[in-house]
């Protein structure tokens, strides 16, 4: 089975429609998984297009590879600033349009990136190795034989959280409330999500920076640490930032160190089943663990897009931008290009070059904690091949219903004894 695959009634509906009518950030999509025949229909009629009417407001869809890189690695026309918008489609509520280092340009964003960088640098990596392995493991001893149960709930969510509550020095006891902040920081609100109103998702985020302001001054009143906090307390260009910074930068780490290892947690399980040859081979060879866990980071894309701001007038494939333009680089379009990905749509997990995807961005902004999100991929699936023969996934999964996080709420799955 190739991945992106769509029912006859979807390419219909995506072909079928004039093309200035295809609004790709439309929340039904997202949550019925059905965008993919939409994407290819832009990337080979209309790479760069524009969108007049939408939830969000009019945008530009940039949905080929090298369009994207060429946007995401020049922020000299194209911004990341959260005062003029910042990374995501949605146009946020003024009080929840917060700034943090990568909703800034450089020089600001370099040096706010530069104070977090050292707790994934490899020597840290390598101590964090073994912590790792050994909560994977208890994690996956203790999942239930022969009954199904949510692979999501279970072990994506309870491995990421764990590791948050390390990265931070975040009470353990407490560690879900991260991945709960991380959730309601990430969504649109709106009726029946899991916050329905701008004022509900405020109140839950003003929780937050209480609770993590608490954790600031201990830290900053104690000698520099190598956790997250201590590290923004002490850090030259971060020790006086302001409570609105604080929170942003929060929320980045927050879902950067979330949803990018847990969605792909997920997704790699959903990939093999879907592919079983691909799952053949790489039970018959372990060696193919690094191979495929790249393989997954591009077939999932677990952010599916970045959103920047025109500073300036520009041109994008013969396609004029006027300043103040809301740009959107599609990275789940870009990694299914095939005129620079060979059989894109396809889960392939001994690629030639596997590592050639665009899921962490490109340029100053690329994903700062992509290594770490591939150690804990790598050794989940280590311990995964240790213990479990077959993963049988029950039930279709259940899609997070968001043009921003690519993600699942739910996936069904039973264990084999």
């Amino acid at each position: 089975m190739t991945v992106g695959s769509n029912s006859a009634a979807q390419q219909h509906d995506a072909y079928s429609m004039p093309i200035e009518d295809i609004d790709v950030s439309d929340i039904e999509l997202w949550r019925t998984n059905s965008y993919w025949p939409y994407f290819e229909r832009l990337r080979r009629e209309d790479p760069v297009h524009y969108c007049k009417e939408s939830a969000s407001g009019p945008y530009w869809s940039i949905t080929k590879y090298k369009d994207i890189v060429a946007v995401d690695t020049n922020h000299a026309v194209f911004s990341s600033e959260a005062e003029l918008g910042g990374i995501n489609i949605h146009d946020r509520a003024s009080e929840l349009r917060l700034p943090m280092f990568i909703a800034m340009d450089p020089p600001k964003h370099d040096a706010q990136r530069k104070v977090v960088s050292p707790i994934v640098a490899p020597p840290n990596l390598a101590k964090l190795e073994g912590l790792i392995r050994s909560r994977a493991a208890k994690i996956l001893d203790e999942l239930p034989r022969d009954e199904p149960f949510d692979w999501v709930e279970r072990v994506s969510i309870e491995l990421t959280s764990q590791m948050l509550a390390t990265l931070f020095d975040f009470p353990f006891e407490d560690r879900r409330k991260l991945s709960y902040w991380s959730d309601v920081a990430a969504i649109l609100p709106a009726p029946g999500m899991l916050v329905e109103t701008d004022d509900e998702q405020f109140t839950i985020m003003m929780d937050c920076l209480a609770i993590f302001t608490d954790l600031w001054n201990q830290r900053v009143n104690e000698p520099p640490k190598s956790d997250l906090i201590s590290m923004l307390a002490h850090g030259e260009s971060t020790r006086n930032m302001s409570p609105e910074e604080y929170l942003g930068n929060l929320i980045l780490l927050l879902i950067g160190g979330n949803d990018t290892t847990r969605n792909t947690i997920t997704g790699s399980v959903l990939a093999l089943h879907q592919n079983p040859e691909e799952n053949r081979k790489l039970r018959a060879n372990h060696d193919l663990i690094p191979s495929m866990v790249s393989e997954a980071i591009r077939w999932q894309t677990p952010l599916a897009h970045m959103r920047r701001t025109a500073v300036q007038d520009a041109v994008i494939d013969g396609k004029k931008i006027a300043k103040g333009d809301k740009v959107i680089m599609w990275y789940v379009s870009g990694n299914r290009d095939e005129t620079v990905i060979e059989n894109a749509d396809a889960f392939i997990i001994d690629r030639a070059r596997p590592r050639q995807h665009i899921s962490y961005g490109f340029g100053v902004h690329r994903c700062v904690g992509n290594r770490l999100a591939e150690l804990q991929l790598s050794v989940i699936w280590e311990e995964i091949l240790k213990r479990f023969p077959v993963i049988e996934v029950v039930d279709e999964p259940v899609y997070v219903p968001s043009s921003f996080v690519k993600g699942y709420e739910k996936l069904m799955v039973r264990l084999p004894s």
